[in-house]
């Protein structure tokens, strides 16, 4: 037998737990279904510095476990199940676990988007000890430093510009020999004098003790294997939306990004996308968390007009 809600939230993290928090508030009966005791890309976070009300930061995990706290403090329940199969399409939503099936008629997806990995040796080991992925949240940590940035696209390109404005120098990597940008960003990337392109280096490996050191590089050309020093890098090879669920019904860009805009609003009525798996222009803990309070008001007043 299904269990029964107002709302179902399918996955954790910032935009799950905020969506709980204020679909609770609001008395509404919901449910956060999460694969993992505690959800989102922010429990690999060492230190988050960009999340208001943190003078000093905060580690991802414990800012977590205060989401889920202060959702589950007026109601939300959060359970532990894989969500396996999904249907948006009729009025009650159907979502089958691994545990258990779920059923509401409203539902906001907040699955995220995890960041490419390059999938190379020291990558894993040194996450948060000089190997990140989002420029954004650990720039400072790297004034007057040196920095690499690795990727070829639009997200690479921003890093670097943001890098430059406080790093000493900035070593752009990518593979091929040109980037895959607007001519109006390679046009800004050459007028900064501390960003060093490399074109068509292939990273191999990042060395470390306990931080990173170099990077070790092979040249696409000759095969040349050389190590680039730097303090820390970023990997900027784009997200991987986690909607392979959600195929067939719900309308995605050529990415995989599920189509909604600040209103958190989808092509399905009912069915709403909070954070990361949505399309937008800023990706992050905090607007992760204004897409949930938005998401979780558009579900309330969906349920209000329709049921």
């Amino acid at each position: 037998m299904a269990n029964m809600y107002d709302i179902v939230i399918v996955g954790g993290g910032p935009g799950g737990y905020s969506a709980a928090l204020y679909a609770a508030r609001a008395g509404l009966h919901a449910v956060v279904l999460e694969k993992q005791r505690i959800g989102g890309q922010a429990v690999q976070s060492e230190n988050i510095e960009n999340y208001p009300g943190f003078d000093a930061g905060i580690d991802g995990l414990s800012l977590s476990e205060k989401m889920q706290r202060g959702a589950e403090r007026f109601g939300a329940e959060m359970v532990t199940d894989e969500v396996r199969r999904v249907q948006l399409m009729q009025p009650v939503k159907v979502i089958e676990a691994a545990k258990q099936t779920y059923q509401a008629p409203a539902v906001i997806l907040a699955t995220g988007a995890p960041p490419k990995k390059l999938g190379v040796q020291g990558e894993a080991e040194m996450l948060g000890r000089g190997v990140h992925y989002y420029a954004a949240c650990r720039s400072m940590m790297y004034k007057r430093r040196t920095v690499a940035v690795i990727g070829d696209g639009e997200q690479a390109a921003e890093a670097a510009m943001l890098l430059s404005r406080i790093a000493k120098r900035v070593c752009l990597v990518h593979q091929g020999k040109q980037m895959q940008i607007d001519p109006v960003y390679m046009s800004k990337l050459k007028t900064m004098g501390n960003i060093e392109r490399y074109a068509g280096s292939r990273v191999l490996a990042f060395l470390h003790a306990n931080w990173v050191s170099s990077i070790r590089i092979r040249e696409e050309r000759d095969g040349e294997i050389w190590n680039l020093p730097c303090d820390g890098a970023f990997i900027c090879l784009g997200g991987v939306p986690e909607t392979n669920l959600f195929h067939g019904q719900i309308a995605l860009d050529k990415q995989g990004y599920i189509l909604a805009n600040e209103t958190t609003i989808t092509n399905l009525p009912g069915v709403f996308a909070a954070g990361d798996v949505r399309t937008k222009l800023l990706r992050g803990i905090l607007t992760a968390a204004a897409d949930g309070a938005v998401a979780a008001q558009q579900a309330e007043r969906y349920i209000v007009e329709n049921i």
